[in-house]
């Protein structure tokens, strides 16, 4: 089934741009660096981090401390708890079941980290770190679902909802007696990778770790590691082990989007069912079940409501990068390269890059001042809200800047048509009222 977004076209983006306001202002002082203004202990949680090493620790898109600083923003723009981000910031600082990463000792330095971030984010960065990640996430939680059957559990979820907001309650449906099989509502026992004891996660907790899984991936998958699973197929079941891939691959955007897109619907459903059961009074309200761990649903994939088709990732990847890669010079025809875009974005409308590469396009062209603009703004609330860049050739700052340049160039009906003009580029408007 495709995830064809009957909204491809720069028509409707009008939503683009009143959301802009609200997501750059959540934005602006990742993008200046001001981490003091998101959290006033910030600064000093990852002054620890640079004095354990972790920016001297290689993580596959960078430095583990880039990496450790990436997951706190996506998190926290996708509005998290505060334990979860910062457990995001900490996340495999023990080491974990994927990686060797431990700039703290397992087990003897949870109390200083304790001290540092407090006891909740600490407990959740102690359980990520100890359970087969690998494991819950995938064989035994998304590879449990077919595409059509997380579509279709998605729509009977919202039915279920309208129904309860009537006084209707149905612990019967297909969909949640499932989700009840594959996640019980006391939670789940997992494997300590290290000494095989079984350690307990809540339902809520096993949601956090996927929502973290979901944000983990986004920031750091290419098709580096497509060559080193052997995920041509896109579905990313780690099925090959080419262990001799070459670092840093070509740069072309990864295969990650259909599988976490699963696990997205899976987190949704999740949530889903612990609403329910709150209005049906069922849940259990104590600090085992954490009870109190709010499950915030992210905006990505149309907040987690779509599930991406495998064939249709890999197509819309293989477009984009066609376009990217071709030689069109000033003054030539661009219409073959907007329709790659337009392909491109018709098939995977999840991500921002393809709106962005198309908005310059059509200022190349020439005249098409409100198409561009619509399309820069559609690029940037698609990036802003996914707090990472899917086109990882550049940052997620990086592209965030370059939308802007664009949507103000458009909005002013003007565009450089030289090399020394492009140059020139850089300020933002509105820059200094903020």
């Amino acid at each position: 089934m495709s995830t064809k977004n009957n909204s491809s076209s720069t028509n409707g983006a009008g939503s683009s741009h009143d959301a802009l306001p609200s997501l750059l202002a959540a934005a602006r002082p990742f993008l200046r660096g001001d981490l003091a203004a998101v959290d006033p202990e910030l600064p000093s949680l990852v002054s620890v981090l640079v004095s354990a090493g972790a920016g001297e620790c290689y993580h596959k898109h960078g430095t583990f401390l880039d990496h450790l600083v990436d997951v706190y923003r996506i998190l926290h723009l996708w509005g998290a708890p505060d334990s979860v981000s910062r457990c995001g910031l900490y996340h495999s600082s023990y080491s974990n079941s994927y990686v060797n990463l431990a700039i703290f000792e397992p087990d003897v330095s949870r109390a200083r980290v304790r001290a540092i971030i407090g006891d909740a984010a600490e407990r959740l960065v102690h359980l990520f770190c100890v359970v087969p990640r690998h494991a819950l996430m995938h064989d035994d939680l998304h590879l449990r679902y077919t595409d059509a059957e997380l579509r279709d559990h998605l729509a009977a979820a919202e039915a279920s909802l309208v129904k309860a907001a009537g006084g209707e309650y149905a612990r019967s449906d297909a969909w949640r007696v499932k989700l009840r099989a594959v996640v019980p509502e006391e939670g789940v026992v997992a494997t300590h990778i290290r000494t095989g004891e079984p350690v307990a996660l809540s339902r809520r907790v096993l949601a956090v770790f996927v929502l973290m899984t979901v944000a983990d991936f986004s920031d750091q998958y290419t098709d580096y590691q497509d060559k080193l699973f052997g995920n041509e197929d896109g579905r990313l079941e780690f099925t090959g082990d080419n262990w001799a891939a070459l670092w840093p691959g070509t740069g072309k955007p990864g295969l990650w989007m259909c599988a976490m897109s699963r696990l997205a619907a899976i987190y949704r459903l999740i949530a889903t069912d612990e609403r329910l059961r709150r209005m049906e009074n069922d849940a259990v309200d104590n600090e085992e079940d954490d009870a109190g761990l709010e499950l915030s649903i992210p905006p990505v994939f149309d907040r987690c409501s779509k599930v991406l088709d495998p064939d249709e990732q890999i197509a819309a990847r293989d477009l984009y990068w066609e376009a990217i890669c071709s030689d069109v010079k000033g003054g030539g025809d661009w219409t073959e390269i907007e329709l790659l875009l337009r392909r491109s974005i018709e098939k995977n409308p999840f991500v921002g890059e393809p709106w962005l590469v198309l908005a310059q396009v059509l200022l190349n062209g020439g005249g098409r001042w409100e198409e561009a603009a619509a399309a820069a703004e559609e690029g940037l609330r698609l990036v802003l809200e996914w707090g990472s860049s899917w086109d990882k050739r550049m940052s997620w700052e990086g592209w965030v800047s370059w939308g802007r340049v664009m949507r103000d160039k458009a909005m002013d009906k003007e565009w450089p048509r030289s090399a020394w003009g492009i140059i020139n580029l850089g300020l933002v408007k509105q820059l200094h009222q903020n």
